[in-house]
C-alpha cells in the first residue's frame, strides 16, 4: 500500500476527476430523477410501479444498442484528438452524424411497432399489460433525439468535454421533474411554507410520467446537436454527411463487438427481468425499486470508465506508452477506492432508500436483502468497469464482449432459469436470481484480472511504439 502511496502522482489524479466529475454528476441527476420517478409513479399503487418496471430492461437493450456506436466514435475521436488531428475529428463527426439519423429512424420503427408485445414477452401481469405498452410505446415515440442525446453527449466526451452533456442532463431532468408534477396527478391542494394553493394537474398517472420523460428527452436532443454544432474542435459543420468508410471501417470495428456485447447483455437483462416478473408483483416490485435503488451506487464506476476510456484513447493516439501504464496504475486504485465507498454506502442506506418507494413490507424487506448482498461486490465490479473503459479508449473491445456475453448467459441467465424453475418461487427466488448476478459480477472480475494481469488491454505494450492508431 505504501510503495503505491509513494507513486500516487497528483497531477494525473486531479486529470482523471477532472474529467470524470462531470460525468458523475450528470449520471446522479439522471438517477435523482429515476428515483423521483419511481417515487411519484409509486404512489400510484404497485400495479402502476409494475407497469413502469416492466419494461425498463427492454430500454436498456435499446438503449445499450445505441450507445455501442457511441464508443466506436469515443475510441476513434479521442485518438484523433491524441494524435492532435482536429481534421479526422470532425469527419468523424459529421459521420456520427449520419450514423445517428440512420439508427435513431430504425429504432423509432422497431420500439413503436413492438411497443404492444413488449409487456407479453416480458410476461407482465395481464391486467397491467394495456398501461405497460402505453409507456413504452409514449417514451420512445423521440427515439431520434434520444439517440442524439446518447452519441452525441459521447463525442464530446471523446474530445474532453465532459461538462456540456452535464448541463443538457441538467435541463433534460428538471424538465422531466417539473411535468411529471404537471402531468402524472390531478389538479390538487397543496400546502408549503404554511400557505394552500391549487396545483394545477392533468391526472395522467403513468401515460403522465412518459410523456413528461419523452418532452424532455426531446429537448435535450436538440440541444446537445446545436451544442456539437458549435463545438469548436469536433463541430460537424462543413463536413460530408455521406457515408465515409475511411472513418466508419475503424469506428464499426470497435462499435460492433461492444454492440453484440451490449445486445447480448441486455437481452439477458430482458430474460432476466422475465423471470423475475414471473415471481409475482411483489418481486417484480422489490426488482425495480432495488434496480434503482443499485443504480445511483454505480455512478462512480461508470464516471471513471468514461475518463478511462478517453485518456487511453488519447495516450494511444500519441504514441504514449509510458503515459497508458500510469493511467492504469491511478485509475484502478482510485476506482476501487471509490466504490468500496459506494458499497458501503448502499449496504448501510439499503432500507431507507427503499421505503422511499414503498410502504409494502414485503417489498422493503426483499428490496433491503438483494441491496445488502450485492452491495459486497461493489469493489470487484468497480475493477472491471475500468479495465473495459481502457479497453474501449484503444479500441479492444472483443474480449469485453465475450467476457460479458458468456458470464450474462453462462452464470446469470442459467443460473436464475434452474434456480426458479425447479427450487425457489417468490421472494426466495429474487434472492437466488441476485446470487447468480453477483456470480456473474465476480466471473467478470476474474477475467478482466487475468486480461490485466496479461497486458492484454495495452497494445502499446505488445508493439513497443509503434502502432496505426486512428486507422487500425
Amino acid at each position: 500500500m505504501f510503495s503505491w502511496l509513494k507513486r500516487f502522482d497528483k497531477g494525473m489524479a486531479g486529470v482523471i476527476l477532472a474529467l470524470a466529475w462531470p460525468t458523475m454528476l450528470e449520471q446522479l441527476m439522471q438517477t435523482a430523477v429515476q428515483y423521483i420517478d419511481t417515487a411519484m409513479v409509486g404512489s400510484l399503487g404497485t400495479d402502476a410501479t409494475a407497469a413502469v418496471g416492466a419494461t425498463t430492461t427492454v430500454g436498456w437493450l435499446v438503449g445499450g444498442m445505441v450507445s455501442a456506436f457511441g464508443v466506436g466514435f469515443l475510441s476513434f475521436i479521442a485518438q484523433a484528438c491524441g494524435a492532435k488531428d482536429r481534421a479526422s475529428a470532425a469527419r468523424a463527426s459529421a459521420q456520427a452524424v449520419f450514423v445517428t439519423v440512420t439508427v435513431g429512424l430504425l429504432f423509432t420503427a422497431l420500439t413503436l411497432g413492438l411497443s404492444g408485445l413488449v409487456p407479453l414477452w416480458m410476461q407482465v401481469d395481464a391486467a397491467i399489460r394495456p398501461m405497460a405498452s402505453r409507456y413504452f410505446f409514449i417514451l420512445y415515440l423521440p427515439m431520434l433525439p434520444r439517440a442524439a442525446t446518447i452519441i452525441f453527449g459521447t463525442l464530446l466526451r471523446a474530445a474532453g468535454d465532459t461538462r456540456t452533456p452535464m448541463k443538457v442532463g441538467v435541463v433534460v431532468n428538471l424538465i422531466n421533474v417539473v411535468l411529471n408534477f404537471l402531468l402524472i396527478y390531478p389538479t390538487r391542494v397543496m400546502t408549503l411554507a404554511g400557505r394552500t394553493f391549487t396545483m394545477p394537474g392533468a391526472g395522467l398517472g403513468v401515460e403522465g410520467a412518459a410523456i413528461a420523460s419523452a418532452v424532455a428527452v426531446t429537448v435535450g436532443g436538440v440541444y446537445i446537436t446545436l451544442t456539437l454544432w458549435r463545438h469548436p474542435l469536433i463541430s460537424p459543420r462543413g463536413q460530408r454527411f455521406r457515408p465515409d468508410m475511411a472513418i466508419l471501417r475503424p469506428t464499426f470495428r470497435v462499435a460492433v463487438p461492444n454492440m453484440f456485447q451490449r445486445f447480448g447483455t441486455s437481452l439477458g437483462y430482458v430474460a432476466f427481468a422475465s423471470m423475475i416478473n414471473g415471481l409475482g408483483e411483489v418481486a417484480t416490485a422489490a426488482h425495480t425499486i432495488a434496480n434503482t435503488v443499485e443504480s445511483a451506487f454505480y455512478i462512480p464506476g461508470y464516471g471513471m470508465q468514461t475518463a478511462a476510456a478517453t485518456l487511453a484513447g488519447n495516450a494511444y493516439g500519441a504514441k504514449d506508452r509510458r503515459q497508458m501504464e500510469r493511467l492504469a496504475r491511478m485509475f484502478i486504485p482510485i476506482e476501487v477506492g471509490l466504490m468500496i465507498l459506494s458499497g458501503g454506502a448502499l449496504f448501510a442506506l439499503a432500507e431507507p432508500l427503499v421505503r422511499l418507494f414503498s410502504a409494502d413490507e414485503a417489498v422493503v424487506a426483499l428490496g433491503v436483502t438483494v441491496l445488502r448482498m450485492v452491495a459486497l461486490s461493489e469493489p470487484f465490479y468497480g475493477f472491471s468497469i475500468i479495465v473495459e473503459g481502457l479497453m474501449q479508449g484503444v479500441g479492444r473491445t472483443r474480449q469485453p464482449f465475450i467476457f460479458n456475453v458468456a458470464g450474462m448467459w453462462l452464470v446469470r441467465i442459467v443460473g436464475t432459469l434452474i434456480c426458479t424453475t425447479f427450487f425457489f418461487g417468490g421472494g426466495a427466488g429474487l434472492v437466488a436470481a441476485w446470487t447468480c448476478m453477483i456470480a456473474h459480477n465476480m466471473l467478470l472480475f476474474a477475467l478482466f484480472l487475468w486480461c490485466y494481469a496479461r497486458g492484454a488491454w495495452n497494445p502499446l505494450k505488445e508493439c513497443g511504439n509503434v502502432h496505426t492508431a486512428i486507422t487500425q
